[in-house]
Protein backbone atom coordinates (compact mmCIF):
# COMPACT_ATOMS: atom_id res chain seq x y z
CA UNK A 1 0.00 0.00 0.00
CA UNK A 2 1.44 3.38 -0.98
CA UNK A 3 0.51 6.24 1.36
CA UNK A 4 -1.07 9.26 -0.23
CA UNK A 5 1.39 12.11 -0.53
CA UNK A 6 0.71 14.76 2.12
CA UNK A 7 0.86 18.44 1.38
CA UNK A 8 3.58 20.54 3.00
CA UNK A 9 1.33 21.54 5.88
CA UNK A 10 -0.73 18.37 6.18
CA UNK A 11 -0.81 16.52 9.47
CA UNK A 12 -2.69 13.45 10.56
CA UNK A 13 -4.10 12.10 13.78
CA UNK A 14 -3.44 8.58 14.97
CA UNK A 15 -6.98 7.66 14.04
CA UNK A 16 -6.49 8.90 10.47
CA UNK A 17 -3.19 7.03 10.14
CA UNK A 18 -4.82 3.90 11.55
CA UNK A 19 -7.68 4.19 9.05
CA UNK A 20 -5.33 4.57 6.08
CA UNK A 21 -3.16 1.69 7.32
CA UNK A 22 -6.22 -0.49 7.80
CA UNK A 23 -5.48 -1.13 11.48
CA UNK A 24 -6.81 0.05 14.82
CA UNK A 25 -5.61 3.17 16.64
CA UNK A 26 -4.23 1.02 19.51
CA UNK A 27 -2.09 -0.82 16.94
CA UNK A 28 -0.61 2.49 15.75
CA UNK A 29 0.02 3.38 19.38
CA UNK A 30 1.84 0.07 19.86
CA UNK A 31 4.10 0.88 16.91
CA UNK A 32 4.84 4.33 18.34
CA UNK A 33 5.72 2.79 21.69
CA UNK A 34 7.99 0.15 20.19
CA UNK A 35 5.84 -2.75 21.32
CA UNK A 36 6.91 -6.14 19.96
CA UNK A 37 3.39 -7.56 19.54
CA UNK A 38 2.85 -6.06 16.07
CA UNK A 39 3.29 -8.00 12.83
CA UNK A 40 6.37 -6.87 10.86
CA UNK A 41 4.34 -6.01 7.74
CA UNK A 42 1.90 -3.94 9.81
CA UNK A 43 4.74 -2.15 11.58
CA UNK A 44 6.36 -1.29 8.25
CA UNK A 45 3.09 0.03 6.80
CA UNK A 46 2.41 2.21 9.86
CA UNK A 47 5.99 3.55 9.93
CA UNK A 48 5.71 4.52 6.25
CA UNK A 49 2.57 6.50 6.99
CA UNK A 50 4.09 8.15 10.05
CA UNK A 51 7.03 9.26 7.89
CA UNK A 52 4.83 10.33 4.97
CA UNK A 53 2.72 12.56 7.19
CA UNK A 54 5.67 13.79 9.25
CA UNK A 55 3.79 12.73 12.35
CA UNK A 56 5.27 13.89 15.66
CA UNK A 57 3.85 13.00 19.01
CA UNK A 58 3.34 16.11 21.10
CA UNK A 59 6.01 16.23 23.77
CA UNK A 60 3.39 16.72 26.46
CA UNK A 61 1.98 13.34 25.43
CA UNK A 62 5.34 11.58 25.22
CA UNK A 63 5.94 9.98 28.61
CA UNK A 64 9.68 9.52 29.06
CA UNK A 65 11.81 7.04 30.94
CA UNK A 66 14.55 8.53 33.17
CA UNK A 67 17.25 7.65 30.64
CA UNK A 68 19.73 9.10 28.14
CA UNK A 69 20.77 6.75 25.33
CA UNK A 70 24.48 6.99 24.48
CA UNK A 71 25.52 5.31 21.22
CA UNK A 72 29.11 4.59 20.14
CA UNK A 73 30.27 3.14 16.85
CA UNK A 74 32.71 1.12 18.99
CA UNK A 75 33.60 0.84 22.67
CA UNK A 76 37.26 -0.11 22.75
CA UNK A 77 39.37 2.68 24.18
CA UNK A 78 40.04 5.17 26.94
CA UNK A 79 38.60 7.77 24.53
CA UNK A 80 35.14 6.32 25.08
CA UNK A 81 35.57 6.49 28.86
CA UNK A 82 36.06 10.25 28.72
CA UNK A 83 32.82 10.61 26.74
CA UNK A 84 30.88 8.32 29.08
CA UNK A 85 32.13 10.36 32.05
CA UNK A 86 30.82 13.59 30.51
CA UNK A 87 27.35 12.24 29.69
CA UNK A 88 27.14 10.55 33.11
CA UNK A 89 27.97 13.86 34.84
CA UNK A 90 24.99 15.59 33.24
CA UNK A 91 22.65 12.60 33.58
CA UNK A 92 23.45 12.23 37.29
CA UNK A 93 22.70 15.89 37.97
CA UNK A 94 19.37 15.50 36.15
CA UNK A 95 18.44 12.33 38.04
CA UNK A 96 18.79 10.17 34.91
CA UNK A 97 20.62 6.98 34.02
CA UNK A 98 22.69 6.26 30.89
CA UNK A 99 22.05 3.37 28.50
CA UNK A 100 25.12 2.40 26.42
CA UNK A 101 24.88 0.94 22.93
CA UNK A 102 27.56 0.01 20.38
CA UNK A 103 27.06 -0.36 16.64
CA UNK A 104 30.02 -2.73 16.12
CA UNK A 105 32.06 -0.26 14.07
CA UNK A 106 29.17 0.83 11.84
CA UNK A 107 28.59 4.56 11.58
CA UNK A 108 24.82 4.00 11.69
CA UNK A 109 23.13 1.83 14.34
CA UNK A 110 21.00 -1.11 13.21
CA UNK A 111 17.23 -0.99 12.81
CA UNK A 112 16.63 -3.05 15.94
CA UNK A 113 18.41 -0.35 17.94
CA UNK A 114 15.89 2.28 16.79
CA UNK A 115 12.99 0.05 17.79
CA UNK A 116 14.56 -0.49 21.21
CA UNK A 117 14.97 3.26 21.72
CA UNK A 118 11.32 3.80 20.79
CA UNK A 119 10.34 1.22 23.39
CA UNK A 120 12.60 2.78 26.09
CA UNK A 121 11.33 6.34 25.42
CA UNK A 122 14.48 8.06 26.79
CA UNK A 123 14.80 11.79 27.38
CA UNK A 124 17.18 11.90 24.44
CA UNK A 125 19.90 10.19 22.41
CA UNK A 126 23.58 11.17 22.09
CA UNK A 127 25.34 9.53 19.14
CA UNK A 128 29.16 9.53 19.12
CA UNK A 129 30.99 9.31 15.76
CA UNK A 130 27.72 7.93 14.47
CA UNK A 131 24.65 9.06 12.59
CA UNK A 132 21.13 8.04 11.71
CA UNK A 133 19.59 7.04 8.42
CA UNK A 134 16.37 8.70 7.26
CA UNK A 135 14.08 6.00 8.65
CA UNK A 136 15.76 6.13 12.07
CA UNK A 137 15.54 9.92 12.18
CA UNK A 138 11.88 9.76 11.24
CA UNK A 139 11.23 7.15 13.92
CA UNK A 140 12.80 9.28 16.67
CA UNK A 141 11.13 12.47 15.44
CA UNK A 142 7.70 10.84 15.37
CA UNK A 143 8.19 9.85 19.04
CA UNK A 144 9.53 13.32 19.98
CA UNK A 145 12.84 11.79 21.11
CA UNK A 146 15.53 14.46 20.58
CA UNK A 147 19.01 13.45 19.43
CA UNK A 148 22.43 15.10 19.18
CA UNK A 149 25.53 13.90 17.31
CA UNK A 150 28.87 14.34 19.06
CA UNK A 151 31.99 14.46 16.88
CA UNK A 152 30.02 13.56 13.73
CA UNK A 153 31.73 11.14 11.34
CA UNK A 154 30.40 13.00 8.32
CA UNK A 155 28.39 16.14 7.66
CA UNK A 156 25.30 15.60 9.83
CA UNK A 157 23.24 18.05 7.80
CA UNK A 158 21.98 21.53 8.69
CA UNK A 159 18.98 20.23 10.66
CA UNK A 160 20.90 17.86 12.96
CA UNK A 161 22.25 19.28 16.25
CA UNK A 162 25.91 18.44 16.76
CA UNK A 163 28.84 19.05 19.09
CA UNK A 164 32.37 18.91 17.71
CA UNK A 165 35.87 20.28 18.20
CA UNK A 166 38.18 22.50 16.17
CA UNK A 167 39.96 19.57 14.52
CA UNK A 168 41.51 21.59 11.68
CA UNK A 169 42.94 24.11 14.13
CA UNK A 170 44.31 21.26 16.23
CA UNK A 171 46.12 19.69 13.28
CA UNK A 172 47.49 23.10 12.34
CA UNK A 173 48.77 23.80 15.89
CA UNK A 174 50.40 20.37 16.22
CA UNK A 175 52.27 20.66 12.93
CA UNK A 176 53.17 24.32 13.41
CA UNK A 177 54.76 23.37 16.75
CA UNK A 178 56.98 20.84 14.98
CA UNK A 179 57.88 23.32 12.25
CA UNK A 180 58.83 25.93 14.85
CA UNK A 181 61.13 23.40 16.51
CA UNK A 182 62.99 23.15 13.21
CA UNK A 183 61.53 19.97 11.69
CA UNK A 184 61.24 19.97 7.92
CA UNK A 185 60.34 16.35 7.20
CA UNK A 186 57.17 15.69 9.18
CA UNK A 187 55.04 12.58 8.80
CA UNK A 188 51.37 12.03 9.68
CA UNK A 189 49.34 8.99 10.70
CA UNK A 190 45.70 9.95 10.22
CA UNK A 191 42.48 8.33 11.32
CA UNK A 192 39.96 6.77 8.90
CA UNK A 193 39.44 8.90 5.80
CA UNK A 194 35.66 8.36 6.05
CA UNK A 195 35.57 10.40 9.27
CA UNK A 196 35.26 14.17 9.02
CA UNK A 197 37.36 14.81 12.14
CA UNK A 198 40.21 12.75 10.72
CA UNK A 199 40.21 14.59 7.41
CA UNK A 200 40.10 17.96 9.18
CA UNK A 201 43.18 17.14 11.28
CA UNK A 202 45.18 16.16 8.21
CA UNK A 203 43.98 19.28 6.40
CA UNK A 204 45.34 21.34 9.30
CA UNK A 205 48.65 19.46 9.04
CA UNK A 206 48.81 20.24 5.32
CA UNK A 207 47.96 23.90 5.90
CA UNK A 208 50.78 24.28 8.45
CA UNK A 209 53.33 22.82 6.03
CA UNK A 210 52.13 24.94 3.13
CA UNK A 211 52.12 28.11 5.25
CA UNK A 212 55.72 27.37 6.25
CA UNK A 213 56.69 26.87 2.60
CA UNK A 214 57.36 23.17 3.09
CA UNK A 215 56.31 20.53 0.55
CA UNK A 216 53.49 18.13 1.38
CA UNK A 217 54.98 14.70 0.70
CA UNK A 218 52.14 12.22 0.23
CA UNK A 219 54.51 9.35 1.04
CA UNK A 220 54.74 10.69 4.58
CA UNK A 221 50.95 10.59 5.14
CA UNK A 222 49.58 7.22 6.25
CA UNK A 223 45.89 6.43 6.73
CA UNK A 224 45.28 4.74 10.08
CA UNK A 225 42.18 3.77 12.02
CA UNK A 226 42.62 5.47 15.42
CA UNK A 227 43.87 2.21 17.03
CA UNK A 228 47.20 1.37 18.66
CA UNK A 229 48.04 -1.34 16.12
CA UNK A 230 47.77 1.10 13.22
CA UNK A 231 50.15 3.51 14.95
CA UNK A 232 52.64 0.66 15.43
CA UNK A 233 52.35 -0.76 11.90
CA UNK A 234 52.37 2.58 10.06
CA UNK A 235 55.01 3.95 12.42
CA UNK A 236 57.32 1.12 11.36
CA UNK A 237 56.70 2.00 7.71
CA UNK A 238 57.58 5.66 8.26
CA UNK A 239 60.57 5.05 10.51
CA UNK A 240 62.07 2.44 8.15
CA UNK A 241 62.12 4.87 5.22
CA UNK A 242 65.64 5.67 3.96
CA UNK A 243 64.91 9.37 4.50
CA UNK A 244 62.67 8.93 7.51
CA UNK A 245 60.75 11.83 9.05
CA UNK A 246 62.24 13.55 12.08
CA UNK A 247 58.76 14.16 13.52
CA UNK A 248 55.33 12.53 13.21
CA UNK A 249 51.87 13.89 13.97
CA UNK A 250 49.39 11.14 14.81
CA UNK A 251 45.61 11.52 14.52
CA UNK A 252 45.05 10.43 18.11
CA UNK A 253 46.91 9.41 21.27
CA UNK A 254 46.37 5.68 20.82
CA UNK A 255 48.19 5.74 17.49
CA UNK A 256 50.94 7.79 19.14
CA UNK A 257 51.41 4.98 21.65
CA UNK A 258 51.69 2.50 18.78
CA UNK A 259 54.33 4.77 17.24
CA UNK A 260 56.22 4.76 20.57
CA UNK A 261 56.34 0.96 20.37
CA UNK A 262 57.58 1.06 16.77
CA UNK A 263 60.35 3.50 17.70
CA UNK A 264 61.49 1.32 20.62
CA UNK A 265 61.57 -1.75 18.38
CA UNK A 266 63.84 0.08 15.92
CA UNK A 267 66.11 1.42 18.67
CA UNK A 268 65.04 5.03 18.12
CA UNK A 269 64.65 7.49 20.98
CA UNK A 270 61.78 9.94 21.50
CA UNK A 271 62.33 12.87 21.10
CA UNK A 272 66.04 12.67 20.30
CA UNK A 273 65.56 10.68 17.08
CA UNK A 274 61.90 11.37 16.33
CA UNK A 275 59.42 13.82 17.83
CA UNK A 276 55.81 12.69 18.32
CA UNK A 277 52.57 14.67 18.69
CA UNK A 278 49.23 13.02 19.43
CA UNK A 279 45.64 14.21 19.54
CA UNK A 280 43.00 13.96 22.33
CA UNK A 281 45.07 14.37 25.53
CA UNK A 282 43.77 11.24 27.18
CA UNK A 283 44.95 10.76 30.80
CA UNK A 284 47.49 8.17 29.64
CA UNK A 285 49.28 10.86 27.59
CA UNK A 286 50.76 12.19 30.85
CA UNK A 287 51.84 8.77 32.07
CA UNK A 288 53.81 7.38 29.14
CA UNK A 289 57.56 7.85 28.87
CA UNK A 290 58.30 10.41 27.71
CA UNK A 291 55.03 12.26 28.46
CA UNK A 292 53.26 12.92 25.16
CA UNK A 293 52.90 16.30 23.50
CA UNK A 294 49.35 16.28 22.19
CA UNK A 295 46.38 18.36 21.11
CA UNK A 296 43.79 18.51 23.86
CA UNK A 297 40.33 17.71 22.60
CA UNK A 298 37.89 18.51 25.45
CA UNK A 299 36.11 15.16 25.27
CA UNK A 300 34.42 15.27 28.65
CA UNK A 301 33.25 18.84 28.06
CA UNK A 302 32.00 17.92 24.57
CA UNK A 303 30.02 15.02 26.01
CA UNK A 304 28.59 17.24 28.74
CA UNK A 305 27.57 19.82 26.14
CA UNK A 306 25.90 17.14 24.00
CA UNK A 307 23.96 15.74 26.97
CA UNK A 308 22.86 19.20 28.14
CA UNK A 309 21.77 20.10 24.62
CA UNK A 310 19.66 16.98 24.16
CA UNK A 311 17.92 17.62 27.50
CA UNK A 312 17.30 21.26 26.56
CA UNK A 313 15.81 20.12 23.26
CA UNK A 314 13.43 17.85 25.18
CA UNK A 315 12.22 20.83 27.20
CA UNK A 316 12.08 23.29 24.29
CA UNK A 317 9.18 24.11 22.03
CA UNK A 318 8.76 22.17 18.81
CA UNK A 319 10.56 23.51 15.77
CA UNK A 320 13.58 24.98 17.58
CA UNK A 321 16.61 25.63 15.37
CA UNK A 322 19.30 22.95 15.25
CA UNK A 323 22.49 23.88 17.11
CA UNK A 324 26.02 23.23 15.89
CA UNK A 325 28.83 23.88 18.36
CA UNK A 326 32.62 23.44 18.10
CA UNK A 327 34.69 23.51 21.28
CA UNK A 328 38.27 24.73 21.12
CA UNK A 329 41.28 22.42 20.97
CA UNK A 330 44.65 23.42 22.44
CA UNK A 331 48.23 22.20 22.15
CA UNK A 332 49.72 20.65 25.32
CA UNK A 333 53.52 20.56 25.06
CA UNK A 334 55.28 17.83 27.03
CA UNK A 335 58.51 15.88 26.54
CA UNK A 336 57.93 13.93 23.30
CA UNK A 337 58.94 16.84 21.04
CA UNK A 338 62.26 18.59 20.62
CA UNK A 339 64.40 20.17 17.93
CA UNK A 340 65.71 17.66 15.38
CA UNK A 341 69.19 16.27 15.93
CA UNK A 342 71.86 17.94 13.81
CA UNK A 343 73.27 15.47 11.29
Amino acid sequence: MTPSKPTETQTATLAEIAREAGVSAPTVSKVLNGRADVAPATRTRVEELLRAYGYRRRRAEASRSPLIDLVFHELESAWAMEVIRGVENVARDAGLSVVLSESAGRLTPGRTWADQVAARRPHGVVLVLSGLDESQRALLLSRSIPFVVMDPAGDPGPDVPSIGATNWQGGLAATRHLVELGHRRIGAISGPSRMMCSRARVDGYRAALETAGLPVDQALIKAGDFHHDAGYRLGLELLRMPDRPTAIFTGNDLQALGLYEAARELGLRIPEDVSVVGFDDLPLARWVGPPLTTVRQPLTEMAEAAARLVLEMGRAEEGTTATRVELATSLVVRSSTAAPAIA
